[in-house]
């Protein structure tokens, strides 16, 4: 073999390696752009959380705030809200049993510790949606457990959010949430 000839496959072997190296770089340019794509844009993001002004709302009142497109309650509630809800903790007909809260463990139980906002159950944080068919229930102590009442197909909450009559299955559920000082509840 000539020195001419192991010259050329050298060339040729270049040629091969630097077109596999650009293709290469076309393909993975070409696919981060397409899973690029699907993440959520600036707008969407900037809703993923929100910050909430609390020093207006007064015990035993409750505020609404949209967040994601939904409802969310923030309720104040007045010291026999809570014992009320603290005493029923182990109804015989509570129907969902589960916290429902984000911030607990998933097989949290449903007590009103596990679904109050701080130790002393004062802030109550929930999803404004009926677990039946996203009806948004009423409240300031309506229905039959003084807490949050469906009209659309009669479905109870009581005084911490759990389902107690009707047909709903599960109990309003509690978002990730969390105070970022003493009058701003950080939802998200």
């Amino acid at each position: 073999m000539s020195h001419a000839e192991d010259h050329a496959g050298t060339r040729r072997d270049f040629l091969y390696y630097a077109t596999a190296g650009a293709g290469a770089i076309a393909a993975g340019a070409a696919g981060f752009t397409l899973v690029n794509q699907m993440n959520p844009s600036a707008d969407v993001q900037a809703l993923s959380s929100i910050f909430v002004d609390i020093s207006g709302v007064e015990t035993g009142t409750q505020l609404t705030v949209k967040w994601r497109g939904k409802p969310v309650f923030i309720r104040r509630r007045t010291p026999e809200e809570i014992e009320r809800a603290r005493s029923e903790d182990t109804a015989a007909d509570m129907i969902d049993r589960f916290a429902r809260n984000a911030n607990a463990p998933a097989d949290a139980d449903a007590s009103d510790v596990n679904r109050s906002m701080d130790e002393a159950g004062e802030w109550l944080v929930m999803m404004g949606v009926c677990t039946h068919l996203g009806c948004v229930p009423i409240g300031n102590g309506a229905g039959d457990f003084g807490g949050w009442f469906c009209p659309c197909h009669g479905s109870h909450y009581d005084t911490s959010g759990r389902i107690r009559k009707g047909p709903a299955p599960e109990n309003l559920p509690v978002p990730t949430a969390q105070f970022s000082d003493e009058t701003t509840i950080l939802l998200g």
